[in-house]
Parts: C-alpha cells; sequence; structure tokens
C-alpha cells in the first residue's frame, strides 16, 4: 500500500537529504571549516572609532556601540558585551541613530517668554541660570518650615511647588547627587523614571 506524502513533506525529506548527503561529502573528505571562518577577519561596514554606550530610553539600560568618525556618529548598534542586551536592541533603541542624527533635532536652547508666540535661542548659561532663578524664587515663595500636626507644631522644612523626575539612564553616582541636592533644598516630591 503506498503512502501519500503531502508537497511540503516532500520538500523538507528532499532538503534534509541533500544536506545529509553534503555533509558526509565534507566530512569524507577530511574538510574542517573551523579554522578557515576562525582566519576570516570580520570586516565592519563602517568604520570607525568605537566607543561604549547606553541606550538613551527606558530604564533596562542596553549597552549600545556607537561608531563615530571624523567626529560624527555614523553608526549605533546593540553591544553584544553587555549582559543586559548581549548585542540586541528592541525597535526603540535600534532607532537610536535617527535620534542622535536627525536635521530635525533641536541642538540649541529655545526659549519662548510669556505671551509670546515665536521661539527664541537662549545660550545654554542662560537656561541654566534662569532655571535656577525660577527655582529658587519658586521655593522661597513656597517653602514650608512648620506645620501643625494634631496640637502639636512641627519642623518640615520643605517645598511642595517643586518635583524632580530622574532619568533611568542616569548613572548610580548622578542620581545619588541629584537627590541629595533635591532633599538639600526640601524637595519632597523625588521620583525616578526607572521606578515609574
Amino acid at each position: 500500500m503506498a503512502h501519500a506524502i503531502s508537497r511540503r513533506q516532500f520538500l523538507k525529506l528532499s532538503a534534509g537529504g541533500m544536506s545529509a548527503v553534503a555533509a558526509a561529502e565534507v566530512a569524507g573528505l577530511g574538510f574542517d571549516v573551523a579554522p578557515s571562518q576562525a582566519a576570516t577577519p570580520k570586516k565592519q561596514v563602517k568604520q570607525g572609532k568605537e566607543v561604549p554606550s547606553v541606550c538613551p530610553y527606558c530604564a533596562v539600560g542596553c549597552g549600545q556601540i556607537v561608531t563615530v568618525a571624523d567626529g560624527k556618529i555614523i553608526d549605533i548598534q546593540g553591544n553584544a558585551d553587555s549582559p543586559l542586551n548581549e548585542g540586541t536592541l528592541c525597535p526603540k533603541g535600534a532607532a537610536t541613530f535617527q535620534l542622535a542624527v536627525n536635521p530635525h533635532r533641536w541642538t540649541k536652547v529655545k526659549y519662548r517668554a510669556p505671551n509670546a508666540t515665536e521661539w527664541t535661542d537662549m545660550s545654554l548659561d542662560e537656561a541654566m541660570d534662569r532655571i535656577a532663578q525660577k527655582f529658587k524664587e519658586t521655593r522661597d515663595a513656597n517653602f514650608i518650615e512648620k506645620t501643625k500636626i494634631g496640637e502639636e507644631e512641627k519642623t518640615v522644612n520643605h517645598v511642595l511647588a517643586i518635583a524632580s523626575l530622574g532619568g533611568a539612564t542616569i548613572d548610580d553616582e548622578w542620581n545619588y547627587i541629584h537627590q541629595k541636592l533635591m532633599r538639600a533644598t526640601g524637595v519632597v516630591s523625588i521620583e525616578n523614571q526607572a521606578r515609574i
């Protein structure tokens, strides 16, 4: 009694049979491809200095390799030496090159005055001074030194009008210093994107 096989099964059997024959031929000749594969240098398509980095998006902190040539980023890819992602990147991480090298990306501080309709360029020093000034003004106007809890007045020394949100890709040392600064100024609402 003949056994009917499907087209798919026939193709699988044929491919498997041809592979087995080819492998047997190579093994029968005593040819070992491992040394020739090891001797073949892996050439990068894009040549430049490779700089290890961290993906700027989520809290995972996947390793990336940024390839730089002539002071410009020419490629960003996953870092195979990273124990977190082992060279793989999610779709957002894989598109990091488009974030860094984009003609539509603003590279200067932009400022829009109250009631203005246009954005103007501002130097980084001027912007940092303005942020510090606004931070101090807000803290001074809203600082609570003491509050009444029940019948007792307690010292609290805090400000509820300012909040801080840290970034997930900031290293431990910077997050520590950032948190210490916020707590020293009395900020209570401190959060980090890595926890959200």
